[in-house]
């Protein structure tokens, strides 16, 4: 029997320059807004010619950690690691896969479930405070657009407050995806939708008053119904899911 065979593949001198630049953004060693050596400069420093050497910012710049400026003044500044790379490809691959604003919707609740029943579980009252605050702007507002910007905040708010940085960048991401689908132009078009609003505040309300009362398990139930709620002013005029699209 003939021992298996692997096949290598051996990095491109481009990607181990970019690897290691990613590194030092990564660790904080270049901040964000820091100026990058001159190109003259990096080359010595890795031993590359200057087509490598953009070819490797070509691939950072695409990855949203630096961004280049041409011309004779121009060069390459950090930028800090965000969540707008994962919400670009997760919004393609969703949409590939025909996902719609209501499998985004119930995908964040979900998030959200776990966040309230960590804010319920702990010594929450500045939590409180400020989620209070936040019921408080969503409900004097009038402009329903605005008062939908309010209350999805309120949302954010949740997830932060939480303080799980993996929740916080998944419920980030799903968030893009969905206003880069219009969700709040869909919403506010739907039948329903000023019933839509009213319901998703006496709901931010309730949880409020239960996370005061340190509730897990009723913020938890009360979160649940809401997202079930909340599914069903996703659908479009004809009764059905409303499906993303993001690139036409």
């Amino acid at each position: 029997m003939r021992p298996r065979e692997f096949t290598v593949r051996v990095p491109k001198t481009a990607e181990l320059v970019a690897h290691q630049l990613r590194r030092q953004i990564v660790l904080g060693e270049l901040r964000s807004g820091d100026a990058l050596p001159p190109e003259a400069t990096l080359m010595i420093e890795f031993a590359v010619s200057r087509p490598t050497l953009r070819e490797a910012f070509r691939v950072l710049e695409s990855e949203g950690m630096i961004s280049v400026q041409r011309g004779s003044r121009g060069g390459a500044r950090v930028r800090a690691p965000s969540g707008d790379f994962v919400a670009r490809y997760v919004g393609i691959v969703l949409e590939h896969r025909g996902a719609t604003l209501a499998d985004l919707s119930t995908a964040r609740a979900i998030l959200e479930v776990a966040c309230v029943e960590t804010i319920a579980g702990r010594d929450n009252h500045d939590d409180v405070a400020r989620l209070l605050e936040s019921v408080a702007l969503a409900e004097d507002l009038r402009d329903p657009i605005a008062q939908l910007e309010a209350q999805h905040h309120f949302h954010e708010l949740l997830v932060t407050l939480a303080g799980n940085h993996t929740i916080e960048l998944l419920h980030g991401a799903l968030q893009q995806v969905m206003d880069r689908a219009g969700l709040l132009r869909a919403v506010t078009g739907m039948p329903g939708a000023d019933t839509g609003r009213e319901v998703g505040a006496r709901a931010h309300r309730r949880l409020v008053e239960l996370l005061e009362q340190r509730d897990i398990e009723a913020v938890g139930a009360l979160w649940v119904r809401h997202i079930e709620q909340t599914s069903h002013y996703l659908e479009d005029a004809d009764g059905g899911p409303t499906p993303l699209h993001l690139l036409s």
